[in-house]
């Protein structure tokens, strides 16, 4: 499973924006023939999406290509133009049911099949961005070609009725439920956009309040947005050497038969020592 920190959206028609986003070393590139590509840039944006798979050389950075939604009446078009060129990961928007990534998945794996590729070598990721997406969660997280959840809270915000504002209160419930259904399947969780892309304080905390809440990534519209998402969730030296010490501790009590234990003044017991892995996890992900 791909590091997902930064998840960068390109407009799939937008040559010389997909060229620029490989030089940026994002942990993820996401064409998109969706909302980043206008109704009539449709088949262009799939034929700049196959050249770019064709093409360019995206590094260490991983190559997804986002479809439109399920009964858009696109949607086949999309995945059939991009698949020959074996991108690391379909985004499918808006996802609903199971049935829509079930959709997906049974045409990925012919493709895997009929080029000799690896089964599950393209993964899945999907947008949550309705009610009807977020209470049917538990159904569609168990999805076994999915990788990732994208939480998207403009669109749900807009499916709801709420109001946006700069703290998200309105949107805490679904973002929450997101991260849960991504814990219970083993799943990468990835957060909300910052759309005023210049404010890169605001871009700051919303990124430390996503990883807080436990998600993985977040997804980013700008080049600027890049450094400060990466460093929110990269675990921060002082935090990776405390989990280690954890680590060391925990199976040193248990050596000694001890459940609970104190370090630093604090209590450490099994839920803390998960907590550390986690971070431990998420050090070596990125790199550290």
């Amino acid at each position: 499973m791909h590091s997902r920190r930064a998840l960068l959206y390109m407009p799939g028609d937008n040559w010389k924006m997909i060229t620029k986003s490989i030089t940026l070393g994002v942990d993820s590139i996401c064409m998109d023939m969706e909302d980043g590509a206008a109704v009539n840039k449709k088949a262009e944006a799939r034929a700049t999406i196959v050249k770019a798979l064709q093409e360019l050389n995206f590094g260490k950075s991983e190559k997804l290509a986002r479809i439109n939604s399920v009964g858009s009446g696109w949607e086949k078009d999309d995945i059939d133009a991009v698949l020959p060129y074996h991108p690391d990961g379909i985004v499918i928007p808006k996802v609903e049911s199971y049935d829509h990534i079930e959709w997906a998945s049974k045409i990925i794996e012919a493709a895997e099949l009929k080029h000799g590729w690896g089964i599950n070598s393209i993964r899945i990721l999907i947008g949550i961005e309705t009610a009807k997406g977020i209470l049917n969660l538990k159904e569609i997280a168990s999805h076994p070609r999915l990788d990732a959840i994208i939480f998207g809270g403009e669109d749900f915000a807009a499916s709801v009725g709420a109001v946006r504002s700069k703290d998200a209160i309105e949107l805490l419930y679904a973002r929450q439920a997101v991260v849960v259904a991504c814990a219970a399947y083993d799943l990468q969780a990835i957060d909300i956009v910052t759309i005023d892309y210049k404010d890169i304080e605001a871009l700051k905390i919303e990124s430390e309040l996503g990883a807080q809440l436990g998600y993985s990534g977040k997804q980013i519209i700008h080049p600027a947005q890049v450094e400060p998402v990466q460093t929110s969730f990269t675990p921060n030296d002082e935090s990776i050497s405390y989990a280690k010490r954890i680590v060391e501790t925990f199976e040193a009590s248990q050596k000694e038969g001890k459940g609970a234990y104190s370090l630093d003044g604090k209590m450490i017991d099994m839920p803390l020592l998960k907590n550390a892995q986690k971070v431990l996890e998420r050090a070596k992900a990125a790199g550290k």
